[in-house]
């Protein structure tokens, strides 16, 4: 972890059903108490939300089904911890039913100074480099993890895909 740098993250889903359809209620019911897990837990730094709380009303494309969640964290590892390691893990497992499974990068992690606070703009832009470049030191992954600026070792986080919350089959 360094003092200087954060990190960033965002990740995109399409939804399967609009807001309202039963058929993804418990999504945005739980949305309440991720948020709040997400909040209390190590490491965390700031969530994009709106007037409600949550960043699902925050439209950034013409698709209304696109949701976003763009978050920063102290470091790779304490981001990785809460997504895999917390009651998160238990609802993401849950997202094939609610989403459309990704044919691209649907999540980007990139290293802002410390106190910075990222714009959807500037998220979407690292979406869209991490998926035209792959991983870089400017737009990576969990799977790619790059140290940040002025540190010489990248962190050390297990493969998501072991947790079994992936898109696999």
């Amino acid at each position: 972890m360094t003092e200087d740098w954060h990190l960033a993250q965002l990740n995109v889903a399409v939804a399967r059903y609009a807001q309202g359809d039963p058929r993804i209620a418990e999504f945005y019911e739980r949305l309440d108490e991720i948020n709040t897990l997400a909040e209390a837990s190590p490491g965390f730094v700031w969530r994009l939300q709106d007037e409600t709380g949550s960043a699902t009303g925050i439209q950034v494309e013409q698709d209304p089904s696109l949701l976003i969640n763009l978050t920063v964290w102290e470091s790779v590892e304490s981001l990785h911890a809460f997504v895999y390691r917390s009651m998160h893990q238990k609802v993401m497992v849950k997202r094939r039913q609610w989403f459309e499974r990704p044919a691209q990068a649907y999540q980007v992690l990139w290293w802002v100074p410390a106190g910075t606070v990222p714009s959807v703009e500037q998220a979407m832009a690292k979406l869209r480099m991490m998926r035209e470049r792959g991983p870089t030191q400017a737009a990576f992954s969990f799977q790619s993890p790059f140290a940040a600026p002025g540190m010489c070792e990248a962190p050390s986080v297990d493969d998501p895909t072991q947790h079994c919350v992936g898109w696999s089959d």
